[in-house]
């Protein structure tokens, strides 16, 4: 899953692909080095990140999803928590709806992806992007990431997402000190118990900058090994922003795991 971030403040990239159309031609490079999704966002969710108004994210994504429908065709994936920029975004040609809350923030969101038949990402996270970092605590990692995603996977069916059509997502990063993050990579298999393909997105982020003391542009070694990590460890899909170096490594990676047959 190719990341193209529609925001002037995005931890990494901020501000590089804010305009729509750098943006679309951001998508179909990804597109060209490899990527199976292009996942668009218009609001940042980094640590302290303060909430966008519906109107200015609609404003910043639907025109860089409609631009990419119209000229690839993978499946775009919308990162949202607003179910109007759910409904837009589907409108204009995503296929899929990525949601860091669960369907937490906006109970209309689950409905809306149900009634498009999207496929819905369900992503833990403990609190918000604004508080989420302050003070990360838990007294059982895995079982409560478990629990809170399964209790995700229920929210999405009661509104009627096809359960064959979700995704679940541990949320590296999001209400997670670096301990948990390098736990949940090192622990990861212990998810496969939910039934659903497991999507983890560790590229760039704070917990490799505090391992290797680099900043974000720096990390892409990092990300590769956390992505390769993850995919021995039984994840499915793994949202990157560097896709030709993480496709790369994945497909030596896989032919190890299968035992050669590349």
């Amino acid at each position: 899953m190719g990341i193209v971030n529609v925001t002037p403040d995005s931890f990494s990239d901020g501000g590089a692909f804010f305009d729509a159309g750098v943006a679309v031609e951001h998508g179909l490079r990804l597109a060209s080095e490899g990527a199976d999704i292009l996942d668009v966002g218009g609001e940042s969710t980094r640590p302290g990140a303060a909430p966008v108004p519906v109107e200015e994210e609609l404003r910043r994504v639907v025109p860089v999803v409609r631009g990419l429908a119209a000229r690839c065709r993978l499946p775009i994936s919308v990162d949202t928590t607003k179910a109007a920029v759910a409904r837009a975004a589907l409108e204009a040609g995503a296929a899929i709806v990525n949601d860091v809350s669960a369907l937490r923030f906006d109970p209309e969101l689950g409905r809306v992806a149900a009634a498009a038949g999207a496929a819905v990402v369900l992503m833990h996270m403990q609190g918000e992007p604004r508080t989420m970092q302050q003070a990360p605590h838990y007294d059982d990692l895995l079982g409560e990431v478990r629990a809170g995603l399964a209790a995700a996977l229920a929210r999405a069916e009661a509104a009627g997402v096809d359960p064959a059509r979700t995704l679940v997502d541990p949320g590296i990063g999001f209400g997670k000190t670096l301990e948990h993050n390098l736990e949940l990579l090192r622990r990861l298999g212990e998810l496969a118990g939910l039934g659903r393909p497991l999507l983890v997105g560790p590229s760039r982020k704070a917990f490799i900058g505090k391992i290797t003391g680099l900043p974000p542009g720096e990390r892409v070694e990092g990300t590769i090994a956390a992505c390769c990590l993850a995919a021995a460890n039984g994840a499915h899909v793994v949202r990157v922003h560097d896709v030709a170096a993480a496709r790369r490594a994945l497909a030596v990676a896989d032919a190890v795991l299968a035992g050669g047959r590349a």
